[in-house]
């Protein structure tokens, strides 16, 4: 069967065939060629220039060198980042050391200068017209040992007294012997001898007035008396303030 054809689609024929002759000669233009291995790394075109699509890209041949960083497709050297200097050491702030205030010194209380004088009833140390200590009055002395404690004395001085019953040498003699033993029984006790001083006045500084006790010696003026008989203790020194 044979066919036919008009001008026109002959025309039509002949165009499609140039153009897909035309294309294939194009394409033959484009197509990738390899260089020498040792000059041409990347793939190039049958004109020698490196072959990139639109993006810039371009692809080694795998049989030469590695290619050129000079080639505006080929490897960049990565920047070579340097590490961060090290942030300068600072050490840790440190408080100096600060001594704690010493604690106040504790001063010691002055000592309080002491007066006391005591004037103990004789009647109560000895029996009358004696010189030796009754019972009594070793507790009476024992009394006053006690309250003078803590007091650092700088003299005792005892004194002793009689009535004016009797002679004057008599009643001088009876005062010394009684305050020599008041003197004995307090350093019986503890006191240094040496700090007790001791005296005896007799009848010379009686505590009654003139005219004030007469008569006979009997019960009555021997109790009007009383208060001349006596033992006068005055103490001198230091306590500490309590």
């Amino acid at each position: 069967m044979r066919s036919t054809f008009t001008k026109k689609q002959l025309a039509v024929a002949c165009a499609l065939a140039l153009g897909i002759v035309s294309g294939t000669a194009g394409a033959q233009s484009l197509a990738p060629v390899l260089g020498p291995v040792a000059d041409h790394a990347l793939v190039t075109t049958t004109g020698g220039q490196v072959w990139m699509n639109g993006f810039g890209d371009c692809w080694h041949s795998g049989y030469g060198p590695a290619p050129s960083p000079n080639v505006p497709c080929g490897p960049q050297p990565i920047a070579q980042q340097s590490a961060p200097a090290p942030a300068p050491y600072v050490a840790p702030y440190v408080a100096p050391y600060v001594a704690p205030a010493p604690a106040p010194a504790v001063v010691a209380a002055a000592p309080q200068p002491v007066y006391e004088k005591v004037t103990l009833d004789a009647d109560a140390l000895f029996d009358f017209d004696k010189s030796v200590l009754r019972p009594a009055g070793r507790d009476t002395l024992d009394t006053f040992v006690k309250n003078i404690e803590g007091i650092n004395p700088s003299a005792i001085v005892a004194v002793g007294h009689t009535d004016r019953i009797g002679s004057d040498r008599y009643n001088q003699t009876l005062s010394e012997e009684r305050v020599a033993a008041v003197k004995t029984y307090l350093v019986s006790k503890g006191i240094q001898s040496s700090q007790v001083q001791t005296s005896g006045m007799g009848e010379t500084q009686p505590m009654t007035k003139a005219g004030q006790c007469s008569g006979s010696t009997n019960s009555k003026l021997i109790a009007c008396l009383q208060p001349d008989r006596r033992v006068e203790i005055e103490v001198t020194g230091s306590r500490l303030k309590q």
